[in-house]
């Protein structure tokens, strides 16, 4: 086979399943959907206006991460979590992310220490407040913006796949038990101090103490 007949990749456009999946995914990790609460094709199409199709192939998505479940009978449900889903996540991530973040770090982008750092600014604002679900959207921003720098799409996916439902179970399960909000921001400034630093080494260890802890928290709640 010649090169001029070797399928070339093509961009990732958004399309309208990823929007739906954006949507559903929001309206769940926000509490506007509750846990086990059924999703219903049809309502779900007329409230975001689009038709069964987009909405459908979003929930087999969604499924796929673990925010909803299929079941024969039930058909699909917005998953209730508990102490041990959550902590099988953070055990992944455990896995991953210190090595993602120090890979961002020998980086070294200014555009990924920036993003980051709006977030939690933001997250520094709501520390005041009482929105924990706002809170918690924001520090998985933060980590996003840090993982995703990495250069490893595989990695990224994957943990794209667990902070979905980490960030469901973060304030119904890990602040309900151990209110660590704070520490935690202050845990986010030492690592992006480090990844502005370029020290790898220094933010890898900051974000496997960081997320171990919680791995802790969640099993003695077993």
């Amino acid at each position: 086979m010649t090169a001029e007949h070797v399928l070339q990749p093509v961009a990732r456009s958004t399309t309208r399943t990823d929007l739906v999946a954006d949507s559903i995914r929001a309206a769940i990790l926000s509490g506007r959907i509750k846990q086990g609460e059924t999703l219903v094709e049809r309502r779900l199409a007329d409230q975001l206006g689009v038709s069964k199709t987009p909405v459908r192939e979003a929930l087999i998505g969604l499924a796929s991460t673990g925010l909803v479940v299929i079941s024969p009978n039930r058909g699909v449900t917005v998953r209730v979590v508990g102490p041990d889903d959550v902590r099988k996540a953070y055990e992944v991530r455990l896995l991953t992310e210190p090595w993602a973040i120090g890979r961002t770090a020998r980086a070294a982008d200014p555009a990924v220490v920036a993003d980051a750092r709006k977030a939690l600014d933001e997250a520094r604002e709501l520390l005041a407040g009482a929105d924990m679900t706002a809170m918690s959207l924001a520090n998985r921003r933060f980590h996003r913006e840090l993982y995703s720098g990495c250069g490893n799409e595989l990695v990224v996916t994957q943990l794209d796949n667990l902070q979905d439902l980490a960030a469901l179970g973060t304030v119904t399960v890990l602040w309900k038990h151990w209110p660590t909000w704070r520490e935690e921001y202050e845990e986010h400034e030492a690592i992006l101090a480090a990844v502005e630093a370029g020290d790898g080494p220094l933010a890898e260890r900051l974000t496997r103490k960081h997320i171990k802890r919680s791995v802790l928290h969640l099993s003695r709640a077993r």
